[in-house]
C-alpha cells in the first residue's frame, strides 16, 4: 500500500464518524433561515431604497398598491412599508439578529424621505420626485372610477387608512429601540404634525394642512371635515397615547383625552343615537365623504365606535365613556331588516347571532341610504342612494351583519371591571414610562404548527421569495375614455367598469405575484414558531 494511498484511509476513516455523527438542522433552524433569505430578497430586490408597494409580478413588470403603481412609488397604506418596518423590528425582536434592526433602518430612511414638510405622509410617495408624482395622478389615480380619493392631488398628507399614523407609529418605535438621535427629528415631526392638525373639540381632519379646493359633484370638498372613517380619530390617539406611554410626554394626555371624549359628544340623539363617518367642523353634523359615502349615521362605524369607548373606558375608568352604549346598541337592533330583506341581500353572515342592518341610514328621516351606480368609468358614470336593497354597488357593502348581543355582553363585562385597577395599568395615567409591546404585525401566540412551518419552507423559491396567487390586477392607464353620460348598469355591482377604468379587481386566472401582504403573514407565523420552539 503506497504511502498516498495509507494517507487517503486514514482521512476517511477520520472523516467518517463525523459525517454520520452529524445533526441534521432543526426545523428551527430552517425556519431561521427562510426568515433571512426571505427578508433578503423582499429587501435588496424587492423594495425602492427600503420602500415597498402590495403585490408584483414576478418580473416586475407590473406591480400595485391599492392602485396600479410606478417602479419608483412607495405605499404607506397597509399592507404597505409602515407594515414591513414593524416586522423588521418583532423579527429583531425574536432573533436579536442585528440584520433585522438594520433592515428596518433601511424602511424608516424610505419613509423619513417620503415624510412631507408638514410631518405627515401621503398615501403614496415618489422617489423620482413631485412632477412624476403628480403624472401618475392626472393618469392612473384620476381614472380609478371608485377610487375617488386618488382622482385629485392635493399635495398634503392624510389620516385616511391609518397612513400618517402607521408611519408615525413605526417612527415612535425606532427611536425607542435604541434611542438613536437619527430618528429623532422626523418623530418629533410627525408628533407636532399630529398635534397641530388636531381640531380644538378634538378631531382631525382626513387631509391636513386644510384644503378645500376639490368640490366634486356639487358637495364641498370633504378632506376637512372632522373624521371618524378608518379609524382616524382612535388611530391619532393611539398614536399620541404612545408617545406619552413611553417617552414620559404628559403633555400629550390633554389632546388624548379631548379626542376620546369627542367621540362621547359626536354620538348622534335618539331615534338614531349612532355615529357617522364624518362631521362639519362649525356644527359637528353628520357630513358626506365619496360619492358613494352619504351624509348617512353608519352602522359599521357605530360598531367600532361602541368598541372604542369599550377600550377608553379601560384607560380612563370614567363611566362617561359608558354612558352612550345602551342607545347605540338599541339603535342598532332598530335597523334591523326584515327577511324579505334578507333574502334580497344575498349574503348570508356565519354568524348565527348576526342581524343585517343598513350600512348607511340618513340622520333627518330614518331612511336606509343603499348606493347604486350607472355608466362605466369616471368620466361617464356616477352614485346615487335609494331605498332599495338590491343590485347595489360591489365594492362598498351598503348593509351590515351586526351582531348586537356580542356587544352587550362585552358592555355588561365592562360594568364588572374594578376601575382602580384599570387606573394602575393606564398608559395615560402610569407613574413610570411603560415600554411599547415587542411585537407589532407578529403576535406570538403559539399556534404555528411543525405542518404549517414545512409548508412555508417547501414553497419558499430559492432566490427566497414566496409566490402566492395575485389577489386584483387592474385595467392598464388609456387615454380617451368616452364622456357622453351613460345610464348602463353593466358595472353596477362590480370593482371594476370599462377598459378605460383603472381600479383594481379580483384576479381569478391564477396569476402568481409576489405579496408583500403574503410576505408579512409568512414572516409572522415563522416568527410565532421560533418564539415558542425549543
Amino acid at each position: 500500500m503506497t504511502t498516498a494511498l495509507k494517507t487517503i484511509l486514514l482521512s476517511c476513516a477520520i472523516a467518517a464518524p463525523l459525517t454520520v455523527g452529524a445533526k441534521a438542522p432543526s426545523l428551527k433552524t430552517k425556519a431561521l433561515d427562510a426568515m433571512k433569505s426571505a427578508t433578503e430578497f423582499m429587501m435588496d430586490s424587492v423594495s425602492v431604497r427600503g420602500g415597498f408597494v402590495w403585490n408584483y409580478l414576478p418580473d416586475f413588470s407590473r406591480r400595485w398598491g391599492e392602485m396600479e403603481a410606478k417602479s419608483t412609488m412607495v405605499w404607506t397604506q397597509a399592507p404597505g412599508t409602515p407594515q414591513v418596518g414593524h416586522l423588521m423590528l418583532d423579527a429583531y425582536h425574536a432573533t436579536g439578529d442585528e440584520f433585522y434592526y438594520e433592515q428596518a433602518c433601511k424602511v424608516a430612511q424610505a419613509l423619513i424621505w417620503g415624510q412631507l414638510e408638514c410631518g405627515g405622509w401621503n398615501y403614496v410617495f415618489d422617489f423620482a420626485g413631485e412632477n412624476s408624482l403628480k403624472d401618475w395622478y392626472n393618469t392612473v389615480g384620476r381614472s380609478g372610477w371608485r377610487l375617488e380619493e386618488f382622482r385629485h392631488y392635493y399635495g398634503n398628507a392624510t389620516f385616511d387608512d391609518s397612513a400618517s399614523s402607521e408611519c408615525a407609529k413605526f417612527l415612535l418605535r425606532m427611536y425607542v429601540e435604541k434611542y438613536d438621535p437619527a430618528f429623532k427629528p422626523a418623530l418629533d415631526k410627525a408628533i407636532n404634525f399630529v398635534l397641530e392638525s388636531q381640531y380644538p373639540v378634538g378631531g382631525w381632519p382626513q387631509r391636513y394642512p386644510l384644503m378645500y379646493d376639490h368640490p366634486f359633484e356639487g358637495k364641498a370638498d370633504y378632506s376637512s371635515f372632522i373624521t371618524l372613517n378608518d379609524d382616524v380619530i382612535p388611530e391619532c390617539t393611539e398614536f399620541l397615547m404612545q408617545c406619552c406611554q413611553c417617552l414620559g410626554m404628559q403633555s400629550l394626555r390633554e389632546p388624548v383625552l379631548r379626542a376620546m371624549y369627542l367621540i362621547i359628544t359626536l354620538q348622534q340623539g335618539q331615534p338614531y343615537a349612532g355615529w357617522a363617518d364624518q362631521y362639519t367642523v362649525e356644527d359637528l353634523k353628520p357630513a358626506h365623504a365619496r360619492s358613494y359615502e352619504p351624509r348617512a349615521v353608519n352602522s359599521g362605524t357605530t360598531v367600532a365606535m361602541i368598541r372604542q369607548l369599550l377600550r377608553y373606558y379601560t384607560i380612563t375608568a370614567d363611566t362617561r365613556f359608558l354612558s352612550g352604549i345602551p342607545a347605540a346598541i338599541e339603535w342598532l337592533e332598530s335597523e334591523q331588516l326584515p327577511q324579505s330583506e334578507v333574502a334580497k341581500w344575498n349574503r348570508p353572515s356565519r354568524d348565527p347571532e348576526a342581524i343585517l342592518v343598513p350600512r348607511f341610514v340618513d340622520p333627518d328621516s330614518g331612511k336606509p341610504l343603499y348606493v347604486h351606480r350607472e355608466g362605466s368609468n369616471t368620466d361617464n358614470g356616477h352614485y346615487y342612494t335609494d331605498q332599495n336593497i338590491s343590485n347595489t354597488i360591489g365594492h362598498y357593502s351598503s348593509a351590515a351583519w351586526v351582531n348586537t348581543k356580542a356587544l352587550r355582553r362585552q358592555y355588561e363585562a365592562a360594568l364588572k371591571l374594578d376601575r382602580d385597577s384599570l387606573l394602575a395599568c393606564s398608559p395615560l395615567y402610569a407613574k413610570c414610562e411603560v415600554p411599547l409591546e415587542p411585537y407589532y404585525v407578529s403576535v406570538p401566540a403559539g399556534r404555528t404548527t411543525e405542518a404549517q412551518v414545512k409548508e412555508i419552507l417547501s414553497a419558499q423559491q430559492k432566490n427566497g421569495c414566496w409566490l402566492s396567487p395575485l389577489s386584483s390586477t387592474s385595467n392598464p392607464y388609456k387615454a380617451g375614455a368616452p364622456t357622453e353620460k351613460s345610464h348602463t348598469t353593466e358595472f353596477v355591482s362590480t370593482n371594476v367598469g370599462d377598459e378605460y377604468d383603472t381600479s383594481p379587481y379580483r384576479c381569478t386566472d391564477g396569476t402568481l405575484c409576489i405579496s408583500t401582504k403574503d410576505y408579512l403573514q409568512k414572516m409572522s407565523a415563522l416568527i410565532d414558531f421560533v418564539l415558542n420552539s425549543k
